[in-house]
This record gives structure tokens, sequence and C-alpha cells, in this order.
């Protein structure tokens, strides 16, 4: 399949080059819409009570939702509302004053069956009369709510990609030019990069067509992109610079080096891509978009890697500069060679640092940090902010129980009494919901909890109510019974995704190496490594350590989800450089036979490149990290450690100390499972010529 995707390259370069013209302008435009039409916070699967209870609610009461304002430093009269209330489709204006009377919050209530167009218009609207409530009295309008989050999350997400992008790119291009010494061959790696963005771009615009995409999918695709197509790119070019180096032609070079570096990208690819399918099986829309946008743009990656790259070859492919001659006794082989002499110490000392890294993931506390993933000067955020500090308890998220039953039923009254007598419950509420769209009485017993809406003491209140036994139909929804679904689903299915995971990367590995030891050591090294990442995060975001460094307004704890996005993006990065190191070993093991020599051979001769793609795919993650959304600082912070930790103490010390202390059994498989490698197994075969003859390669000597 590699040989005929490079001889496509080498008859057809202009027209594969064209067609990934078309894809990029076209795709470039597709992410740039994504960003507008995409929301960042998704309803919840229809399996949720929560989400059950949501629907049953908005059927039963339309709402258009809430904008809130508060006023600080002056009066709001009734009357100054009237303007508000006075609005077609304006359900409900309502101001109550703060205890010490400095603060005034207004909640306006939308109504329900807006077309968008109308509801858009009509929030600008509203938001445009309350910013007038001061009346030029000197005082201090914020305005938010839960409609102007969205757009607020939307325009900061994007923000966040452009300044990454403006961080990221030109360093990058930088490094890859004192790497590869000269603008050029630097500029090749960039344009796989973005032309794996924009072929995902495309396809998350098809793909949002037919069901919901987080507005998040954009930032990873944008974020996964740039680093691993810079990395794909920087290992096919290396290659080939090498090839030119050993004598060869463009044309022989190009097949070559998609023969031998395009076979690792395409396993590169199937790895991280097959890690991330575990989020596939989450129910969650917003972990299966993100699972999408991660998939397609490293299939994406690796298809313009295989593609592109050796058509851009092909036309200036004899432009660049051949590599310099190999240098023998490098800084990485004296290291492999320090670190086999000293395995044991090694492997008990590096072992050891890990699992301390990872000692704060025992204390992690995981919740929906809601605004706080806004930064401080977010205005939405310093409106929540606001109604907490001057009127608590005012727009609390309650638990909201569901019962079909008259609530003057003596059975509601029983029961809403056992509900309120729970402890942590700050009182109850209780509705007659009949005859709003429903046919059969209905009661809504709103449940106010002690605390945050959505903190501890709210979710335990809510799993509370469902476990109390009612003799009707009782469902149980509200914000924190959303968080309660949204844990409950990941540790259910977290064994599942996890054995899919390793199993499919265990196979992958094994097809690649023909050792069943070899990937069972790289699945446990990376969950050191991630365990040490996961840590890290808890140290830095729960914790605060560092926070002003990094620029960082710790929330306490971790958001709900990102824990499990960290270790499933995270434990595909780390394959991607385990495969470039492995590829190497294996390469050299199949020369010589000699396993040390083997392992020093293969980190001599992929160190440089993979420290220079970890350095790159670092520097695209910190402008990520850099950002103002809370959920991008943790995702980019988290795979930059991810990537560091990996390409430093476990490539460096932890791969060569382990394969020494194994010798041969490195390379050790069942007898059953050997004769299915020799069948099955996934090898480098060398290209031909235009005449079908084998193209000679000498560019591998066994360097001593």
């Amino acid at each position: 399949m590699l040989d005929r995707l490079s001889s496509l390259a080498l008859r057809r370069p202009r027209v594969v080059v064209a067609a990934w013209i078309i894809v990029l302008v076209v795709g470039v435009g597709a992410v740039g819409t994504l960003f507008s039409t995409l929301d960042a916070d998704l309803d919840g699967p229809a399996s949720f009570e929560s989400e059950q209870v949501s629907r049953r609610l908005h059927d039963l009461d339309p709402s258009g939702g809430e904008v809130v304002a508060v006023v600080e430093g002056t009066p709001v009269a009734d009357a100054t509302l009237e303007p508000v209330r006075a609005r077609e489709g304006a359900a409900s204006a309502v101001a109550f004053p703060s205890a010490d009377g400095d603060a005034t919050g207004v909640v306006v209530e939308l109504a329900g069956g807006l077309g968008d167009g109308a509801h858009e218009d009509l929030v600008g609207a509203v938001e445009e009369d309350l910013r007038r409530l001061d009346a030029g009295a000197g005082g201090r309008v914020l305005v938010g709510g839960e409609l102007l989050l969205d757009e607020e999350v939307a325009e900061m997400a994007e923000k966040d990609a452009q300044r990454a992008e403006t961080i990221a790119l030109p360093i990058t291009l930088v490094v890859m030019t004192i790497v590869f010494g000269g603008v050029l061959a630097a500029g090749l790696p960039l344009a796989i990069a973005l032309g794996g963005v924009a072929a995902t771009g495309l396809g998350l615009a098809a793909v949002s067509t037919a069901t919901d995409v987080s507005l998040y999918a954009v930032n990873v695709t944008i974020m996964l992109g740039l680093g691993l197509g810079i990395d794909y790119g920087l290992l096919m070019v290396s290659r080939f610079k090498d090839e030119r180096r050993a004598g060869l032609a463009v044309d022989a070079a190009v097949r070559r080096t998609v023969a031998s570096a395009g076979r690792t990208v395409l396993f590169s690819g199937c790895t991280v891509a097959v890690a991330l399918v575990g989020l596939l099986l989450f129910d969650e829309p917003t972990i299966r978009s993100l699972g999408m946008a991660g998939i397609g743009v490293v299939l994406a990656c690796a298809l313009a890697a295989l593609t592109l790259l050796p058509a851009l070859l092909a036309l200036i492919g004899h432009r660049l500069k051949p590599a310099r001659a190999e240098r023998t006794g490098s800084w990485f082989a004296r290291l492999a060679g320090l670190v086999q002499r000293r395995a044991v110490p090694v492997v008990i000392l590096v072992g050891v640092g890990l699992l301390l890294l990872a000692t704060p993931f025992a204390g992690a506390r995981f919740e929906d940090i809601g605004v706080h993933a806004l930064p401080e000067s977010s205005e939405t955020r310093q409106v929540a902010e606001a109604i907490d500090r001057e009127f608590p308890g005012v727009t609390a998220e309650p638990v909201v129980a569901v019962a079909d039953a008259a609530p003057d039923d003596p059975a509601v009254a029983a029961w809403a009494a056992q509900v309120e007598a729970l402890d942590g419950v700050a009182g109850v509420t209780v509705d007659d919901a009949s005859g709003g769209g429903a046919d059969e009485p209905v009661t809504v017993l709103e449940v106010a909890a002690e605390g945050e809406s959505n903190g501890p003491t709210a979710q335990r209140v809510a799993r509370a109510v469902r476990d109390l036994d009612a003799p009707f139909p009782v469902a149980v929804g509200g914000d924190p019974a959303e968080v309660v679904d949204f844990k409950d689903s990941i540790t259910d299915r977290l064994p599942l995704a996890a054995a899919v995971i390793v199993v499919a990367t265990f196979a992958l590995l094994f097809l690649m190496t023909g050792s069943v030891v070899v990937p069972l050591k790289a699945i446990v090294m990376n969950i050191l490594s991630l365990g040490a990442t996961l840590g890290t995060l808890v140290w830095v975001f729960q914790d605060g350590h560092l926070a002003d460094l990094l620029g960082v307004d710790p929330p306490g704890s971790l958001d709900i989800v990102m824990p499990l996005i960290v270790f499933v993006f995270a434990f595909g990065l780390s394959m991607d450089y385990e495969v470039f190191l492995l590829a190497r070993i294996r390469e050299a093991w199949e020369e010589t036979g000699d396993n040390d020599r083997a392992v020093a051979l293969g980190l001599q001769r992929s160190g440089r490149i993979i420290t220079s793609a970890a350095l790159l795919i670092v520097i695209v993650l910190a402008g990520f990290a850099a950002g103002e959304m809370m959920a991008i600082k943790q995702l980019g912070l988290g795979l930059a450690v991810a990537v560091v930790v990996d390409a430093t103490v476990v490539r460096m010390l932890l791969v060569p100390a382990t394969m020494k202390l194994m010798g041969r059994w490195n390379w050790w498989a069942p007898a059953p499972l050997a004769r299915l490698h020799a069948r099955l197994g996934l090898r480098e075969h060398p290209p031909t010529d235009a005449d079908g003859r084998r193209i000679p390669h000498e560019g591998h000597r066994i360097h001593t």
C-alpha cells in the first residue's frame, strides 16, 4: 500500500498537491465558521434521567432561558424594567435588592417557542436594555446568564485558538529551520499540519449537520493537528534527507522514505487513533465529539504525510540539502550505554519518581467547574460570582423532582416532608405543573440544597432523593443530578474503554514488533507517565501550586471530564513517540540480532528526531495552555507534561533500562503468536523502481 502511495505521488505530484490545496482553502474556511455554529455546552444523552426531566419540563413549560444582570452602586426601580417587560418574547423581569442595598439583581426570563433568529435578536435587545439600567447614575452594570454564556465561550475559544497559532507557528518555524538548516524544509511539516487541520475541519462541518459536536472539538483539532502534523512531517523529511545523504536519487529517496518512515507514521497514526476510539464508547456528546475530532485529525495528518509530503518532495526534493553524516558515538548512544550499565537503579529511581508525581491524583476532586471555566475577566463569570456573593441562594440551581401525582395528594405532601428531612436540604418548593401540556396531574418539587449549586452537598441530595421510595412515579433532574449522571456514566463506561484501548494498542504494537513483551512494557510505562501527568494537573489546578507562574486561576478541582480526556489523548501521544523509538530499535535488532546494541542504535538514530518533535509539540501545547478557557488550559498543560515526561525520563532512561534487563526476552512471543506475526506482521518492504527492480539501500550502516 505504501509503495502504491509513493508511486502515485511520484507520477502525479501536481495533481496531489492541487487536491490538497483545495482541501486547505475550503477547510480553513470551514474551521472559521465552526466557532460560531457549534455549542460548548451540549445536552446530555437521552439515557440520562436528568436529561429526561429537562425535556419533560421544557414540554410542560417551554422557556427561552434567562438573561441576568447585576447593577452595583445605584438602586433599580421596578418601573425601569417596563421597557424590558414590554418586549415581545420577554416572559418576566424581576428585580431584587441585596441585603445591604448596594446592589440589585435582575432576572429576565424569555418565552419559549421563538425561532433561532428571533430568539437571538431578543437576547441582544434585552442585553442592551439591561445595560441602560444605571441611567447615567454612575453605577456599574454587569450582564450575563446562561444565554450569553455560550456566545462568550465561543468567542474565547476562537481567541484561544488564534493566540495559540500566533505563539506556536512562528516559534515552530524557527525551531524547524534550525533543525533542518533551511526554511524550505522547515515549511514542509507545517504544510502537513495545516492540511490535516483543514481536512478535519471539513469533516467536523459535515458531522455537525447530523449530530451534536462540541465547540471544543475545534480547539482539539487545531491542537493535535499542528502537533502531530509537524511531528509526522519532521520524521519523514528527516528520513528523506538521510536517504539523500546515502546517495539515492529524489524518486528513490521518496520511495524509501514512504516505505520506512511512512510505515512508522502509519503505525503511529493508527495507534493514536485506536487510543481515541475509547472516547466513542461514552454516551456524552461532548466526549464523543472530542473523540471524533481527535481520530479525524490524526488520520488526516497521517494521510497528508503519506500523500501530500511525497508529492512535495517529488517537486522540490532536489532543493533540499542532504543530511549531514551521522556521527558515531552520539550523545544518545552514550546515554543508552550509561543507562544499560546502571539498569536496576535507573528503573527503581525513575519508577519511584513517577509514582511520587502521581500521588496528588489520589486526592483529586472532579466537579463541574461552571463559570470558573471562564477567566476572571469574563463578564458572565463576574455576574455569577456577584449573584453568589450578594444574593446567596436566589439563583442556585435546585434538584428538581417531577412526580406523576396531583399536588394536593396527601402522598405528595408526605413524600415532600421526607425529602425536606434529608441531610443537606435547605428547603422544598411544591408546584403544580398540571395543564402545561400534561394530560395527567404532574407535580414539580424544587429541592434547594445547602452550599454550591453543583457542589458535593447538592450531588448527595440528588442521589438521596432518587433513593427515596415514593408511592408514585418520580424522576429526578436539575443541574446537580446532571453532574451525578455524568460521573456515573463515566465510571460505568471507563473499564470497557480502557480495555479496548489497551487490547487494541497491544495488538498494533505486536504486529509491528512481533513481541508480546515490548507492547506490555510500553503500556505499563505509559500508565506510569500518565499517572505523573494527572498528579501534576491536581497539583496545579486543584492545589494551586505554580498557579501565578502558569497564569492559572485554580478552580479548586478538575473539570469533571478533563482527566478522562487528558488520559486518553496523552496515552495516544505517548504511544506516538513509543512507535517512533521502537521502529528504530526493531530495525536495528533485525540488522544486528544484538539486543543491547539495537537499543543503543535505536536511541541514537531516533534521538534527535524525537527530541525535536517533542519540543515542537510542546510549543504548540504551551500556546493552548496560555489561553483563557480553563478546559483548554488543563488539556494543553496536561498533554505538554505527558510529552515532556515521555520524551525524556521514559524514552531516555526507562526504555533502555528495562530493555537491557529483559535482554533477548524483549523479542519473545509464544510459538502460535510468532507464526501469526510471520503471516500477518507489518514489515517494511523495500520499494522498487519504475522497472520493478528493488532499490538498494546503504543508509543504515551500524555505527559503534
